[in-house]
């Protein structure tokens, strides 16, 4: 796994590697707007992701992750905040994407 500076470093190179959707989290699912893509848990799978720290703001604390859905045959990029802003949802997507940054 690579490291970077910033969350903005990461999201840089993955748009460079093709991870091209700007994807948003919306309460079941993860959307990619500008296609009109609504992806239940089911559909799609995390490559990668990136934890950045703010050293003294809270609202620096995000996860970049690399998504990707053979499905759609896409491949974006969703930041989410974690810690004070974080989603405290309990849907599927939100057990993933927390699967996979306790277990990777």
């Amino acid at each position: 796994m690579k490291n970077f500076e910033s969350a903005l470093d990461a999201i840089q190179d993955l748009t460079k590697r093709g991870y091209t959707a700007n994807l948003s989290l919306e309460g079941d699912t993860i959307d990619d707007k500008a296609q009109g893509i609504q992806m239940t848990a089911d559909d799609f799978k995390i490559n990668e992701f990136y934890r950045f720290e703010g050293p003294s703001n809270p609202s620096d604390m995000s996860i970049v992750y690399a998504v990707e859905s053979p499905k759609y045959n896409l491949k974006g990029v969703l930041v989410n905040a974690f810690g004070t802003y974080a989603n405290n949802s309990s849907s599927a997507i939100e057990a993933k994407l927390n699967y996979h940054q306790v277990n990777q």
